[in-house]
């Protein structure tokens, strides 16, 4: 049976060209709104992490007043700048008085359902990690986010130790994560019960990222010293 108008004529059946242009009109109108979203929106997004991380290196570096974010990179100290390399960023700290006191990182390793993205604070004096906040995370709620609101875990952070070697090739001691309550050493982290893959991605990360960046620092530090925030 044949679809007619009330003329009784044949209904025009849509070309394939037709539609073939319709679509990849939609296609493209589609893609030029998702193309202007992200323009709005990026710099709104890299404000707000500036922001969060800027509030980080704050709240791991005790005393600091203020930083100056550095970037080594082919063993090479710079400023970093807004179109940073390829080198490891870093932000130092300064008290009142201009005088340097320690950096904070970033650092991540792989948790359980994703990496955890954390940044470390560091003083020269005590030549020890002094506090980790975590930036982003896609662990378990209630069980992996516990490195965030456990205060046992958290105290893990107020001296670890994180001394470079006599030679300055690398960490005196390598940062490591023991099972819940048997911590002897001040280089180790104690892990929390329930939640003891995130609690080994914190201590990887620091480990991994303390670990290839604070010797190579040592030899900037007159130069961090000297440098006037």
């Amino acid at each position: 049976m044949t679809d007619t108008q009330t003329t009784g004529q044949p209904l025009e059946k849509p070309s394939s060209l037709r539609m073939i242009v319709s679509l990849t009109l939609v296609s493209v109108l589609s893609g030029m709104a998702v193309v202007m979203v992200y323009l709005y929106t990026r710099p709104i997004i890299d404000e707000n992490k500036r922001l969060a991380i800027e509030a980080a290196v704050l709240t791991v570096i005790p005393d600091s007043a203020g930083f100056v974010p550095f970037e080594l990179e082919d063993n090479t100290l710079r400023p970093a700048t807004d179109s940073p390399g390829k080198g490891q960023l870093f932000y130092a700290g300064y008290d009142q008085q201009g005088q340097l006191i320690g950096l904070a990182a970033p650092a991540n390793a792989q948790g359980y359902a994703d990496k955890v993205y954390i940044i470390y604070g560091y003083r020269f004096d005590c030549e020890c990690i002094t506090g980790v906040k975590v930036i982003k995370h896609a662990e378990t709620p209630g069980l992996g986010d516990k490195v965030i609101t456990d205060k046992d875990f958290v105290a893990n952070f107020d001296a670890l130790d994180a001394r470079v070697a006599a030679d300055g090739s690398a960490l005196r001691n390598r940062i490591v994560t023991v099972k819940h309550g048997t911590k002897s050493n001040p280089w180790e982290v104690d892990a929390i019960s329930g939640a003891t893959i995130t609690s080994r991605a914190i201590g990887r990360a620091l480990d991994i990222g303390a670990g290839l960046l604070l010797p190579q620092v040592m030899k900037f530090r007159q130069q961090l010293e000297d440098h006037q925030p």
